[in-house]
């Protein structure tokens, strides 16, 4: 087996998804109609997590991602200050959402969630390379809660 190399990389956390004046708009609209009719239900549980809801959704679209760094070594990914452990995953895929390659590490374990990492293009081949030594590589789709986030552009 040839000797592979580390692999550094900068990448931003998240997507970027536009959003334009109406979709705020829809935003607060289905924020207030829900809000209406928790108050004339009277479930005031419901009404504070519909608030608390769209606040949060509020501040995380108007946040900037953060860079990160990231590296790939014969322990495993690095993600800024946080290792992945090879041994903890099963495999790994590689998803294309637009213009936008990741890598997605698939846990070994049922309930721990996968691990997705954004990479630049030209970086693609030695990162599926690197990984493809270690893990082996399954087909990987957008599953039902990450195609509803893609579809609110949240």
């Amino acid at each position: 087996m040839a000797k592979l190399n580390d692999i550094s990389w900068e990448a931003e956390e998240y997507i970027v998804k536009n959003h334009n004046t109406w979709w705020y708009v829809g935003l607060f609209i289905v924020g207030a109609a829900l809000s209406v009719l928790a108050v004339f239900l009277q479930w005031w549980t419901f009404l504070i997590l519909i608030i608390l809801s769209v606040v949060t959704i509020l501040i995380s679209t108007l946040k900037p991602p953060r860079k990160i760094k990231y590296t790939l070594d014969k322990t495993g990914l690095t993600e800024g200050n946080t290792l992945h452990k090879y041994e903890d995953f099963k495999a790994f895929g590689i998803l294309k959402e637009g213009s936008h390659f990741s890598a997605i590490l698939i846990p070994k374990k049922r309930f721990s969630p996968s691990v997705k990492v954004y990479f630049p293009e030209g970086s693609g081949e030695a990162i599926v390379d690197n990984l493809g030594a270690r893990l082996p590589m399954e087909e990987v789709k957008l599953d039902f809660l990450d195609k509803i986030v893609n579809f609110l552009r949240i």
